[in-house]
């Protein structure tokens, strides 16, 4: 009987075993069979058999989950072998992660190499926003250890493992999340870590061998993967900058196409003699713009389309110039006045340069420093994007045409010109009738009265003074040229002072530099206009000397060193500009007033003393100086112009003491013949 209760147990434990009994259904057997009245012995055997059983059972459920966790991850290698994005991939490695250790939360940090911490990349399961973007720093926290020491570590209570190099930072998020167990282990390319995968449970948990086991096998596919995808992502990348260059080199090529299809259209016309107004028609319709052709010193050879739109007013600066002549007072032309800084600018720079208003101005040049004109134009369309390539074609194809057409356009007038004043200004010079017969020829008359003007710019001009120097003196129907940087003018008119002030008013404002500029003159043929352009140099070196650059004055208005500085040394002109109407008043009247003028200096200007040293009473001397006031004007006491009037004073009194000695012979009183007060 005891025989047959023990294998009736033992056949009981083995049915519980097959059908896969839960643990407590053990135990309610062992309870019948004790019930029953077994013995022992009996007791014993059924009870190793129990043991024998859940033993069994146990291999037998963690083989179970070996075999799906196997299966989980071979699941996982298939989805983590579809290409993805490296965002997308990491969404798909946490959410395995969770589905295989059956956890709470997932997250990955990967490693900044360059500034030492810990990024979580991505996360999945939290439940606040305080996980991702969060920089772990470097030191603390499982991270820390892992990357120090490339293996699995975990806590089954984080807050509470003292083994953890807390952070403040870390301890919020984990507080906040409700975590406590948490497993990490390496992401690692080679023997490299890279990064971190976590997993994380809100309540205390030990994890077991096989659950770090596969984890680091989930590691070991995801760092794989990651990789891959960083190659994809990167290999995308440069796939999408090849197309996009592929692309601008196609683009490129048909603009190269393109432009030389222009450039044939237009040397054919250059070559089959077309004119210069057929080419700007031509040219209009390849750049899509309105065109207007100038030449270097602003005549408007050429215009193909309306260059200012309908309605747009003329404008332009009121002309500046007081030097007087044929053309003085006329009106500028609101082109000109447009073109004057844009072609300065262009022609500076080399280059096309963009304006106000949507216009363009492309320099026309042959080589590098010779100024054909600039090329003015407006885009049909205004929010046309213009190549500057096609610009400086169509202004090459220009320059050409212009070189060819130099015999019959204004472009060779002003190089002759220009040669002509540099001829003027030449030491020595050409001979006086060859000067003058060509003069005639270009329509200059040189018998009429001109200044000289030299204008040097205290800055870099960059080319610029050239372009603006053409300009003005084809305004003012005048002659320019260069000389060491300086721009030197002939201009029709009398008032060299004038002159000067008017091109430095003009001048400055543009070039947005000061300007020093120095003039001479009137001066009338040939050779004066050599002897002028000496005296503006001169006074030029004498206002640099002086400090006083950046301003215009002229020989003249420089007083007793105008005459120091002139050729002819015009002391006869000076004293009549300073004292001559005194001098001519004592003279017609037979009064003293120049005397007194004298007498009055010596005596420290006071009539008191004055009118003693000439024996007269103090109220004759106040009014002769009266009557001195109403000749010189009531500055003359002013200190400036006192210098002048005693300087011309000394020269009148020297000038006319010598005079007397030479009529009179040796020994004769050399002053002045006593003339009758007033």
């Amino acid at each position: 009987m005891s025989q047959d209760m023990s294998e009736d147990g033992v056949l009981a434990v083995l049915e519980l075993l097959a059908a896969g009994a839960p643990a407590q259904e053990y135990e309610v057997l062992a309870e019948r069979v004790r019930s029953a009245g077994a013995g022992p012995e009996h007791l014993d055997r059924l009870g190793s058999a129990i043991q024998l059983g859940l033993s069994i059972r146990t291999w037998t459920e963690r083989q179970k989950q070996r075999e799906a966790g196997m299966s989980a991850l071979v699941d996982t290698a298939r989805d983590l072998a579809t290409p993805h994005d490296l965002d997308t991939l990491l969404k798909v490695i946490l959410r395995r992660a969770r589905l295989l250790l059956a956890v709470d939360m997932s997250y990955i940090g990967l490693y900044d190499e360059g500034e030492r911490y810990v990024s979580i990349r991505a996360a999945d399961g939290h439940t606040t926003a305080l996980n991702v973007g969060l920089r772990l720093p470097g030191g603390t926290g499982l991270g820390s250890a892992v990357m120090a020491n490339p293996s699995p570590f975990w806590t089954p209570d984080y807050l509470a493992d003292e083994r953890i190099q807390h952070s403040g930072e870390i301890d919020y998020v984990v507080k906040a999340e409700g975590l406590q167990a948490i497993l990490a282990v390496p992401l690692s390319r080679g023997a490299s870590p890279f990064g971190t995968l976590y997993v994380a449970e809100r309540k205390v948990r030990h994890f077991t061998t096989d659950e770090i086991a596969l984890l680091s096998s989930l590691s070991d596919l995801a760092s794989v993967a990651i990789e891959k995808a960083e190659l994809l992502d990167r290999t995308t990348a440069l796939v999408a900058e090849l197309e996009q260059h592929s692309t601008r080199v196609e683009a490129g090529l048909r603009s190269a196409q393109e432009l030389s299809d222009a450039q044939h259209r237009l040397i054919q016309l250059v070559l089959g003699d077309c004119d210069l107004d057929t080419l700007a028609r031509a040219s209009a319709t390849e750049l899509g713009a309105a065109v207007q052709v100038c030449a270097a010193n602003g005549t408007v050879l050429t215009s193909a389309g309306l260059l200012r739109p309908a309605g747009e007013g003329a404008g332009g600066a009121e002309e500046a110039a007081c030097a007087g002549g044929a053309d003085g007072d006329r009106a500028p032309d609101p082109i000109e006045s447009l073109l004057v800084p844009a072609a300065m600018d262009a022609h500076a720079a080399r280059e096309p340069v963009a304006l106000a208003g949507g216009l363009w101005a492309v320099p026309i040049s042959a080589g590098t420093g010779s100024n054909l004109g600039t090329l003015l134009l407006r885009p049909d369309r205004p929010d046309a994007v213009q190549d500057e390539r096609l610009l400086r074609l169509v202004a090459q194809v220009m320059a050409v045409q212009l070189l060819v057409e130099s015999s019959r356009t204004a472009i060779a007038e002003g190089q002759v010109r220009d040669d002509f004043l540099a001829d003027l200004l030449a030491s020595p010079q050409r001979p006086p009738h060859q000067l003058e017969q060509h003069a005639r020829r270009l329509g200059i008359n040189l018998g009429k009265p001109h200044v000289v003007v030299v204008a040097r710019p205290e800055g870099d001009a960059r080319g610029k003074m050239a372009i603006w120097a053409s300009s003005y003196a084809h305004r003012l129907s005048g002659l320019k040229s260069m000389h060491n940087g300086c721009a030197v003018l002939l201009l029709p008119g009398s008032d060299a002072g004038c002159a000067g002030r008017a091109v430095s008013a003009e001048l400055s404002p543009l070039l947005g530099h000061p300007v020093t500029v120095s003039s001479a003159g009137p001066v009338a043929g040939p050779a004066s206009v050599h002897h002028g352009f000496q005296e503006a140099l001169r006074c030029l070196d004498a206002m640099t000397s002086l400090g006083v650059i950046g301003r215009s004055a002229s020989v003249r208005e420089l007083g007793f060193l105008g005459v120091l500085l002139s050729d002819n040394h015009d002391v006869e002109g000076f004293v009549d500009s300073v004292i001559g109407p005194v001098i001519d008043y004592d003279q017609q009247r037979f009064t003293d007033l120049t005397r007194t003028l004298e007498t009055y200096f010596e005596a420290g200007g006071s009539p008191t003393n004055a009118a003693k040293k000439l024996h007269v009473h103090p109220n004759t001397v106040a009014r002769r100086l009266e009557r001195i006031s109403e000749l010189l004007g009531p500055q003359w006491q002013q200190p400036e112009r006192a210098l002048e009037v005693q300087l011309a004073l000394r020269v009148f009194r020297v000038r006319h003491s010598l005079r007397m000695r030479d009529r009179a012979g040796p020994g004769a009183d050399g002053g002045a013949p006593k003339a009758q007060e007033t």
